[in-house]
């Protein structure tokens, strides 16, 4: 990224996080669609890679149907950046009221044992609402976050999850930051990890929507290490606000079963994704079939693999 644009992407950013919050919601909201659809007739990369995405989750979609699904998830997508704008200046008390929840006494039955949890979740949604209810349920948490670039824009992604009561640790911490993490669970607190994109290259091979991926394995790694619980959790939104769904335990009792975890978490975030294809913003190659250039894997062979 060249100096100019880092210096383009810092003050968009900025001008978001000043901006977008003073504008009136329906206007904000106007705005945003009008954005979306936009990226969607322009037809770029991203766009491009998250109708192909879309397609392996409803393949029985046409043509249209695909059209459509794609531009109702770059609105899901458009929507989740305006809120993140915006969210510092909402009456939080508002906005956990039109936060709908199940699955909370999975929480706290793993907090009652002790061992903390690990909550992980897909790109779905809107991930930081979501926090700011856990916030409140159960005080502050502890997440990890990619480090973007310019620094500068990761510095106010950071401050701006930080004001909403989050713990935040660089993804490029290294061990420094997974002692912390094994830390916080051994305090009985919680851990949340988005756990559906393999950054790191090291993930465990799944069968995702039929094919082969790679998903992260950290979170199961945490469970094990420390008898946190495993706790999936979906996200999506709602027509006037957000849901949410806290899976019950995963269990990992033994390095030999942190595979079959990660596929058991897998298997679950696609039910969920499959119910609210529109909100999984996943605009990126994720199947190995697009990196590789291969054709995609029949479901028999990828979980043979």
């Amino acid at each position: 990224m060249s100096r100019f644009t880092q210096r383009a992407s810092e003050l968009g950013y900025a001008a978001g996080w000043r901006l977008v919050r003073r504008l009136p919601p329906w206007l904000a909201d106007a705005a945003f669609g009008l954005g979306a659809d936009f990226a969607v007739r322009r037809g770029g990369n991203g766009v491009v890679q998250l109708r192909r995405n879309l397609a392996r989750v409803v393949p029985q979609a046409g043509e249209v149907e695909l059209d459509e699904l794609t531009r109702q998830a770059m609105r899901s997508y458009a929507r989740y950046w305006q809120e993140a704008f915006r969210l510092p200046a909402m009456d939080l008390d508002v906005v956990r009221r039109r936060f709908s929840i199940t699955g909370v006494e999975n929480i706290e039955a793993a907090l009652a044992e002790g061992n903390g949890a690990v909550c992980v979740l897909p790109h779905s949604g809107n991930w930081d609402v979501a926090g700011v209810w856990l916030v409140d349920h159960a005080g502050s948490f502890t997440t990890v976050v990619e480090r973007l670039r310019p620094d500068a824009v990761y510095r106010r992604f950071v401050e701006f999850r930080e004001s909403l009561g989050f713990e935040i640790l660089p993804a490029s911490g290294g061990t420094g930051s997974f002692r912390l993490l094994l830390r916080r669970l051994r305090e009985n607190k919680i851990v949340c990890l988005v756990g559906d994109r393999d950054l790191s290259g090291s993930g465990v091979p799944v069968t995702f929507f039929g094919e082969r991926t790679k998903m992260p394995a950290g979170a199961a790694r945490l469970a094990l290490s420390t008898g946190a619980a495993l706790l999936p959790v979906g996200s999506w939104f709602t027509d006037d606000g957000w849901g949410a769904r806290v899976h019950p335990r995963i269990r990992v009792t033994a390095r030999p079963e942190i595979p079959a975890a990660v596929q058991a978490t897998a298997d679950i975030f696609a039910g969920d994704i499959a119910a609210h294809p529109a909100d999984w913003h996943m605009l990126q190659k994720f199947w190995t079939a697009d990196f590789s250039g291969s054709e995609p894997e029949p479901a028999e062979e990828a979980a043979a693999g």
